[in-house]
């Protein structure tokens, strides 16, 4: 757990740990509660963790950087919302362009985090 919060988990790995952070910090000013997790080991995935924070938070966002089919999931009975590249081809380029073309940056975290949110009310 890089960072605690009471509304929402962000569960994430890799690249957007770091942008789960940022995420975090800009919805901090909007009077959101984030706790980040770095998932730096899926298999086997801390499935004690996620149910903790599921159970202390009461909503997951996953955010990674591929593909969300076979990356990080929740089994838990809480809303989870699945942040990352959706099950399309992938795309070559620049590592910043090609996640902001997928939107897997800072604000479209948020934007995960406000639906998860949404489905926990």
């Amino acid at each position: 757990v890089l960072r605690y919060g009471c509304d929402v988990t962000v569960i994430s790995t890799g690249m957007m740990v770091q942008m789960a952070l940022k995420a975090a910090e800009a919805l901090q000013a909007e009077g959101v509660s984030v706790r980040v997790v770095d998932m730096h080991t899926i298999k086997p995935l801390d499935e004690a963790l996620v149910l903790r924070c599921a159970r202390e938070t009461g909503c997951i966002v996953t955010t990674e950087e591929h593909n969300i089919i076979g990356g990080l999931s929740a089994g838990c009975p809480v809303p989870v919302v699945r942040h990352g590249v959706e099950d399309v081809f992938g795309r070559s380029g620049k590592a910043e362009r090609v996640l902001e073309h997928f939107g897997l940056s800072p604000e479209g975290i948020a934007a995960k985090v406000r639906q998860a949110l949404e489905l926990k009310k």
